[in-house]
């Protein structure tokens, strides 16, 4: 693997006019300022644009990694696929950053924004549910009849451009299609449909937008989505590259779920009432697969989790169980088979129960080599799943396709300047890796603050000490913080502790916790109080942006290593334990540490951001790989003592108060 963070990029004077003092970017982009990072970085995204190569890069917080891999793309002259990590980030690059790129440039790209065919309105099956009456309250039809009018004058039929109707409400699942559902070119709205509209301006475009999980979800299904625009591509820019290893994984696999099964059973009692009247067997073995779904949930644990195959088959009731349901299935199956000819909607419906089928007995078969088949149990669902142990080999084969430039850029990716885990998981031999630090000044902005005399993380006491801890940091910051834990136990535990002790000691900072409400409105309320305390696990480890003083601690409860019980990360260990390998130094200690740069990350957010990030582990100390964890970080002053953090806040609220 080549490593440098200059060599190969060595001048480019028409991009440094762009980004340089005085240049494009300054005259047309309002308080833009020149950092060298950011041009650094995009001569190197230029590079690998011109040499058709792999650019593996990470560009620390205010960097300005969005302008700097835009501004080579725009004028590369060619076609550039850009992906991000969630649907939100998505939108922002396409209705924010593009245009503002696009236009301080003056350069005439076309842009297009793609989604999966689920976030768009479907003609079709809107109108079969509007004419169904098959809601469950006057809410959900209210919600079906506002659906009903943003299609009639909406452009796009994208249901992130309707607040109006919230995004869990359940009418959107009446007024839009799914692959499994979708009647393609044989659907008589198939010419004014949402979905092929968006596919088609992509297709037409110069700069496409679409998330990870679309990226992934066309290229392995081959659908008509990325797996399209591919061929035509010249450069694809991966932003939030970290997330890629887990979301290839989970799509260049194989997932079977009750719900789908449930779904399909619910679908074709519908379609029974429409198109086979006389078959009164077809709405009888619809219920059979139902209760047969919903039985094999109930074969194993109620207590939602992840269990090993062996696990699984150590259930007695679960065999027996899948049986039924592969019987059922079967024979559902084949009734729609019979009569698959008499409507398009139910020759889907016979694809659909033909592919479920084969899904489910190549799970419950003998597996296939170098996937591991494990359960995921929710509340009300169950999915089975078979991942590979490794993306790597499987994804270099779309690296190895038609030349053209990869880059991969996200804040967290290297374990102290190392790319050797991420390449490695990903198959990205021989690629070009640098790493540009945030321009911030942290030295002076921020404190590190690990505690001493706490308990081992494993201890039944460590969160009852973190959050004793954390109380008179908290007092010192005014509130205006985030607990971060790295379970949802202990997050739950600790939400607890401190309610008591907030009402003890009389502290009015309003506390918050994940899942009383969806993740923006808990952030929305978080930066509108100004002195919360939000405790929280994953949703708030990454993809959170609070700028200012109401973010001014983070705590973090233990290094974020993943649960050893996890049944992919076993198999996966054990593999590498078989090769002769170290998997605790190549593999979990390089997950925890960029997943700890993540949470990390939440403090600081812009140039005049000031805080303190506290993390409660005493094995960056006792344990002899903490000294790798350590660099890995934000260039902090440490502290192990309470009294400076004290003073740091005491200092930041005078400097407040001066201006």
């Amino acid at each position: 693997m080549k490593k440098s963070t200059k060599g190969y990029i060595a001048g480019d004077g028409a991009l440094e006019s762009v980004f340089g003092a005085g240049g494009t970017l300054s005259h047309k982009i309002p308080a833009y300022r020149l950092r060298p990072q950011q041009v650094e970085m995009g001569l190197a995204v230029a590079t690998a644009i011109r040499e058709c190569s792999i650019l593996v890069c990470e560009a620390g917080t205010g960097t300005g990694k969005t302008v700097a891999y835009l501004v080579p793309s725009l004028l590369s002259g060619g076609k550039v696929i850009i992906s991000t990590g969630t649907k939100t980030l998505q939108d922002q690059l396409f209705h924010r950053d593009l245009p503002l790129a696009r236009e301080a440039l003056g350069v005439p790209v076309s842009t297009a924004l793609l989604k999966g065919r689920a976030n768009y309105v479907c003609l079709h099956h809107l109108e079969r549910s509007l004419g169904e009456a098959r809601l469950e309250s006057r809410a959900d039809a209210a919600d079906l009849r506002r659906i009903a009018r943003f299609a009639r004058t909406s452009r796009s039929g994208d249901r992130g451009e309707l607040g109006e109707v919230p995004e869990d409400a359940p009418a959107w699942a009446l007024a839009t299609s799914t692959r499994e559902n979708c009647l393609g070119q044989k659907c008589s709205r198939y010419d004014d449909c949402f979905v092929m509209a968006a596919r088609r301006e992509a297709l037409a475009a110069d700069v496409v937008v679409v998330n990870h999980h679309l990226f992934f979800a066309d290229l392995m299904l081959k659908d008509e989505g990325a797996a399209e625009l591919l061929p035509a591509c010249n450069t694809v820019i991966f932003d939030e590259a970290h997330q890629l290893p887990q979301t290839a994984s989970l799509f260049f696999g194989e997932t079977i779920s009750t719900a789908q099964l449930i779904e399909l059973a619910h679908d074709v009692r519908v379609e029974a009432a429409t198109s086979a009247r006389d078959m009164p067997d077809l709405p009888r073995l619809a219920m059979q697969l139902d209760k047969a779904a919903r039985d094999l949930r109930l074969s194993l644990p109620m207590d939602a989790g992840r269990l090993a195959l062996n696990q699984v088959r150590g259930r007695s009731e679960f065999a027996p169980a899948l049986g039924v349901l592969d019987a059922a299935l079967a024979a559902l199956g084949k009734a729609l088979e019979s009569i698959a000819e008499r409507a398009e909607e139910l020759a889907q419906l016979e694809r659909r129960s033909a592919e479920c089928l084969e899904r489910l007995r190549s799970w419950s078969g003998e597996g296939r080599e170098g996937l591991v088949r494990w359960a995921e149990v929710f509340p009300h669902r169950l999915q089975l799943h078979a991942t590979p142990l490794s993306v790597a080999s499987i994804f270099r084969r779309e690296l190895e396709g038609r030349p053209r430039a990869w880059v991969f850029t996200s804040a967290t990716l290297a374990v102290s300047g190392d790319f050797a885990h991420y390449c490695g998981e990903m198959g990205l031999d021989g690629a070009r890796t640098a790493c540009w630090q945030s321009p911030f000044d942290y030295g002076a902005h921020a404190l590190l603050y690990i505690p001493r005399g706490l308990p081992e993380p494993a201890s039944a006491e460590h969160t009852q000490a973190v959050v004793g801890a954390s109380l008179p940091v908290i007092r010192a910051s005014k509130g205006r913080a985030f607990l971060l834990f790295t379970t949802l136990r202990g997050m739950r535990r600790a939400h607890e502790l401190l309610r008591e002790a907030f009402a003890r000691e009389r502290l009015d900072f309003p506390l918050l916790l994940q899942g009383e409400g969806s993740r923006t409105e808990l952030l929305e309320r978080f930066r509108r109080l100004g002195n919360a305390v939000l405790v929280g696990s994953s949703s708030f480890w990454e993809g959170v942006d609070v700028r200012g003083e109401a973010l001014s601690l983070v705590v973090i409860d233990k290094l974020p290593f993943a649960p050893p019980d996890d049944p992919v990360l076993q198999a996966r260990l054990e593999r590498m334990q078989e090769e002769g390998r170290n998997p605790f130094l190549e593999y979990q200690l390089p997950q925890s540490v960029i997943a700890l740069k993540q949470g990390a990350g939440r403090l600081i957010r812009d140039e005049n951001d000031r805080g303190v990030l506290m993390i409660c582990d005493t094995r960056l100390f006792s344990r002899s790989y903490g000294r790798r964890i350590l660099p890995s970080l934000p260039p902090m002053r440490l502290t192990r003592l309470e009294r400076e953090v004290v003073e740091f806040f005491a200092r930041s609220a005078e400097a407040a108060s001066a201006k």
